[in-house]
């Protein structure tokens, strides 16, 4: 079968012994070829199988060497050489196939090259052996092993290593037990070789072998194996892994077992008969049921005869029919029938019939299986999708105002609905019998927009429908339509009707759906309006963080620069104390700008909460006029505050909240406008308010730089700034407005925006306040009642305010624009003696001052007769010569009607006419803090001012250290402890925990203070929550500090 070229390669000038060799012809299946030269040459050498080099005239030692090096690895070399030059090659002999000795006769040259020849051909039939027996004992699924006779395996095929999962380098030269994983050799194993080798013939068994995987099952072949002499030494073994055959014939015994159990109890009728009916070979219990029948002798008796008499009459001749259809062994035919039993129960039946043989007789086995249930179940299903096509054709009735029905296959159809049409256009195209394709090309032409006429006739082809519809059950189209000069949206909604697996009807329904789509563009317009919102507050964004960056490094700077300027210049008191003043205003604005981004965040975040208690508006009002008094006069301003019909003066609100909207509005005023320009606040009671209820208004006015349009627009959203004030470097975070805003929100209220630029801005804010007590009555003051009352102010609102209140107390009010009028009135009401009892004269009049006016009126009415100068300015400059005006009382605008009766009842009441201020005696302080801070700047900064304030200070690095410095304290060494809340260790709610729960109930007890960074509402709760008595927020305010010790220590 093989074939093999062998390439001669002759080397010298033996030219005869060549031509002897060329001429032998060569063995079957041998091709020789043959090349020759006389000095060796290394391309003939690396091509050739076979070299034969003469070394007569060659270095032998050196050409053998060269050859050795040239030819390919298994190419042959023979070397014709003399007696004497053997020795000169001995040392490379391994490398050289033979050496035929010169000179050589012809015949013995034929000799030596037939032997070559017979060994090169032994040699290759013995591949072609060992190649046919390896390619067959690996490509069988066999296990075929070779042991020798202590059964060691000598050779495996590649099965025997599959079935071991091992190499044959780990099974070949192994016993039994290694290879398969067990602790010793099988001796079924070790017996059964030791018969075949004693008996000397092949032994068929099967073996149970155990393994490291458990037990397999083998059918072997067992026989000996010979050696040259005749004796046995070893065996071959073929195997058959028939472990799964074994397994899956025991489970086939065990399914036998069950169907002959399930034949006698199953629902399923199986009965076995003739070929020609007449005698019943088996039949179980539920095929007597089934036919109704008691047992095997009643279904005899009956008659029965290839098929049971119960069996329907309009069906009996279609079973006989089908069985005998059956013509050979296997074949088989389903078919459904009817039973009647004796009680005229129809029975519904799926026989399945087949012919069979058994014994070697060809029978009918029959399975019967009971579908009367399932046939009720589909009949009352079929039913059931009847009524819902019957509903919904009802529901389309109620939302379509026009249904039609048509059949795809022949395109014709009817209306079932036609809704009210104005220009009776519908009657007419779809009345009587309907063509799918000519009403649709009508209803199109007639109504359809012109834009959606080609999408419309692509759409109701019935090609086109049928397609859609054999994708899913329901397909709908949206189109527009012209109806009564109005265009307006339509939706023709297509439904398949029925089993379409039989016919294919549908029905078409078409609604309007313009309120719809309307509402969902303008959905989609709101959307893109969000959308268009977000990208704006995104960009806004950026520009505050701009801003941020800006306005941040600006006091950073101020405060960097200004402390390296102290310390350059620490001997010079004066000018450190300037420096230090600038660093606390730009520490102060860096601490406003913190706070704004928190009030932000927790406006966002759902974190704020308005906490409503009493409080007084006039209260509010002064404490706004006294913080805000500072910036006017730095920024040489004119403050204007009023109050217009307050008759509510006390009132429920958060305090706190209503100073931040109306503080930062202030603040604004007084940041946007220039010197000498004027910030006004005027608080106006307005009616229609709720019971318990007051509405107010409160209207901040400045003369400032003013705002544009477009900024005013968008003023309330966060990181908003107008660009006019970035270039004039006005600091903020473009969140006050915001804040404002939200917190107005949050209070029930409403404020309007209203500016023009280089003109000023006016913000309006109203607010339904609750009333606490409800509504007071005017209070009278017996001794005024029915004395005139003279008002003098320039401003109209003022001046019937005032007049008002005056009424209230039982003054009869007049008023006056003009201070040179109210001097007039005053000499003619001495002249007529029918003086004036008060005068309230306002201090800036626009052609004669308050004090002015006061002294021309005292000279004419004496030193009797009361003088009040109202302002809304700080009076402290003028105060000595208004009293030497003969000025009696200052009050302070706005004026609340409390205050001008407390004024009046005071002058009425008291001896002395001058008003009297009892200076605040500062508080000498002692005692000894602990002070719990991890922070050492921070401690140092604490101890400072502490210690300044007349306490001494002890500190504690955190919470752990805090509570053992006081559990080894007595009562009464601390005063109180000041408790840091972020420490390490132990932080500060967990060591108010600790102390809270001491066995000493004196230091339990003991006041705590949160003093911590942590400033939002929800850390003071919970401070509170933890044991704290109270909480002050860093960075640390003196006041405050001092004021929260004295409320501690008593």
């Amino acid at each position: 079968m093989y074939h093999c070229h062998v390439c001669f390669y002759f080397i010298g000038n033996q030219n005869q012994l060549f031509e002897i060799v060329r001429g032998m012809p060569p063995f079957s299946p041998f091709v020789h070829e043959f090349i020759e030269s006389v000095h060796p040459q290394e391309d003939f050498a690396a091509k050739a199988d076979v070299i034969l080099a003469d070394l007569q005239g060659l270095d032998a030692a050196k050409a053998v060497q060269t050859l050795i090096g040239w030819k390919k690895p298994e190419a042959e070399l023979i070397l014709l050489a003399e007696q004497g030059q053997f020795a000169v090659f001995a040392d490379a002999l391994e490398e050289v196939t033979d050496v035929w000795m010169m000179p050589m006769s012809d015949v013995e040259l034929q000799f030596r090259f037939r032997r070559w020849q017979q060994n090169c051909k032994t040699q290759r039939d013995f591949w072609q052996t060992s190649q046919y027996l390896e390619s067959t004992i690996n490509s069988v699924p066999n296990l075929i092993w070779y042991k020798d006779k202590n059964g060691i395996h000598e050779k495996v095929n590649d099965s025997f290593c599959k079935t071991v999962n091992k190499t044959k380098e780990q099974v070949q030269g192994r016993g039994h037990a290694y290879i398969w994983d067990v602790e010793q050799d099988d001796p079924a194993c070790i017996e059964s070789e030791r018969i075949v080798m004693e008996k000397e013939e092949t032994l068929v068994s099967e073996e149970t072998i155990q393994t490291g995987e458990g037990t397999r099952v083998l059918t072997t072949y067992k026989s000996p194996l010979y050696d040259w002499d005749g004796s046995v030494m070893g065996t071959v073994g073929v195997a058959i892994d028939v472990t799964k055959e074994r397994a899956y014939a025991q489970e086939l015994i065990k399914k036998n077992q069950t169907l002959e159990m399930l034949f006698t109890t199953m629902d399923c009728g199986v009965m076995c008969h003739t070929l020609d009916g007449s005698r019943i070979i088996s039949i179980n219990r539920a095929a007597l049921n089934i036919l109704g029948y008691q047992s095997r002798a009643e279904l005899s008796r009956a008659g029965f005869n290839l098929v049971a008499s119960s069996v329907h009459e309009e069906d009996r001749s279609k079973v006989e029919h089908s069985i005998q259809s059956l013509k050979n062994v296997g074949d088989s035919v389903n078919l459904e029938y009817r039973v009647r039993h004796s009680d005229g129960a129809i029975v519904y039946v799926l026989g399945s019939f087949k012919l069979v043989e058994e014994d070697g007789e060809v029978c009918c086995q029959r399975f019967l299986l009971d579908r009367t249930a399932e046939k009720f179940q589909e009949e009352e299903e079929r039913m059931r999708d009847k009524r819902k096509q019957m509903e919904l054709i009802q529901a389309l009735s109620i939302d379509y105002n026009l249904i039609c029905f048509f059949d795809l296959e022949t395109g014709t159809g009817k209306a079932l609905r036609i809704g009210e049409c104005k220009n009776k256009v519908l009657d007419s195209i779809f009345a009587g019998e309907l063509s799918l394709e000519e009403c649709m090309r009508r209803y199109i032409e007639n109504g359809v927009f012109d834009e959606d006429k080609e999408t419309m006739h692509c759409a109701v082809s019935r090609k086109q429908l049928e397609a859609e519809l054999l994708k899913k059950p329901i397909c709908t189209v949206n189109y527009r339509v012209t109806c009564c000069g109005e265009l307006r949206y339509f939706q023709m909604k297509v439904v398949r009707v029925g089993d379409w697996s039989k016919n294919r009807n549908i029905v078409l329904g078409f609604r309007s759906v313009d309120e719809e789509t309307r509402s969902e563009r303008e959905r989609n317009d709101l959307l893109e309006n969000a959308l268009l919102q977000a990208n704006r507050a995104s960009k806004a964004k950026s520009i505050f963080l701009s801003n941020m960056s800006h306005d941040i490094r600006t006091p950073m700077n101020a405060i960097i620069g200004f402390t390296a300027l102290a310390i350059t210049h620490i001997d010079r008191k004066e000018q450190v104390e300037e420096y230090l003043k600038k660093i606390m205003t730009s520490g102060n604005h860096l601490l406003s700008l913190i706070n704004d981004v928190l009030d932000m965040s927790h406006i966002e975040s759902g974190k704020i909460h308005l906490e409503e208690e009493p409080c007084s508006l006039p209260d509010i009002m002064h404490e706004l006029r006294n913080i805000i008094q500072a910036d006017i006069h730095a920024k040489q301003l004119d403050l204007y505050m009023d109050a217009v019909d307050i008759h509510n003066e006390e009132i429920c609100c958060d305090r706190l909240r209503l100073n931040q909207v109306l503080l930062n509005l202030l603040s604004n005023a007084v940041k946007y406008t220039g010197a000498g320009g004027m910030v006004s606040l005027k608080v106006v009671e307005k009616g229609g308010a709720a019971a318990g209820y007051a509405n107010y208004e409160f209207h901040i006015k400045d003369t400032g730089i003013g705002m544009s349009e477009e900024f005013v627009a968008h003023i309330f959203e966060p990181f908003e700034r107008e660009r006019n004030s970035t270039i004039s470097g006005i600091q903020g975070t473009g969140l006050g407005m915001a804040i404002t805003k939200n917190i107005v929100d949050m209070m029930n209220g409403t404020i309007e925006v209203r500016s023009k630029q280089e003109f000023g801005t006016e913000c309006i804010v109203s607010l339904p306040l609750r009333i606490n007590g409800g509504r007071k009555e005017p209070q009278t003051i017996p001794e005024l009642n029915g004395f005139r009352a003279l008002v003098v102010d320039d401003d109209f609102n003022t001046c019937d305010s005032v007049s008002s209140m005056l009424e209230q107390i039982g003054l009869r009010a007049e008023w006056t624009l003009s201070g040179k009028e109210a001097v007039l009135r005053t000499r003619q009401a001495v002249m007529r003696d029918d003086q004036y009892f008060i005068y309230i004269i306002d201090w800036l009049l626009p052609d004669m001052n308050g004090v002015e006016v006061a002294r021309r009126i005292r000279q004419e009415t004496g030193k009797d007769v009361p003088i009040i100068i109202l302002t809304a300015y700080d009076w402290s400059d003028i105060e000595d010569e208004a009293r030497e005006a003969g000025v009696t009382a200052f009050c302070s605008k706005p004026l609340f009607f409390s205050e001008l009766h407390g004024c009046l009842y005071s002058i009425i009441k008291s001896d002395t006419k001058e008003e009297k201020v009892e200076k605040t005696k500062t508080p000498l302080r002692a005692g000894r803090i602990l002070l719990a801070e991890d922070n050492e700047l921070n401690q140092e900064i604490a101890v400072a001012i502490l210690e300044e304030a007349g306490f001494s200070v002890e500190v504690a690095c955190n919470g752990r250290i805090a509570v053992d410095k006081l559990k080894a304290s007595e009562p009464g060494y601390y005063q109180v402890v000041l408790m840091d809340v972020q420490m390490p260790e132990m932080n500060g709610y967990e060591a108010t925990r600790a102390i809270r729960k001491l066995e000493n109930k004196a230091l339990a007890s003991l006041p705590v203070l949160a003093m911590t960074a942590n400033a939002f509402e929800e850390d003071k709760q919970e401070a509170l929550r933890s044991g704290m008595n109270g909480h002050i927020a860093k960075p640390i305010d003196m006041k405050t500090l001092m004021e929260m010790l004295d409320e501690v220590l008593g």
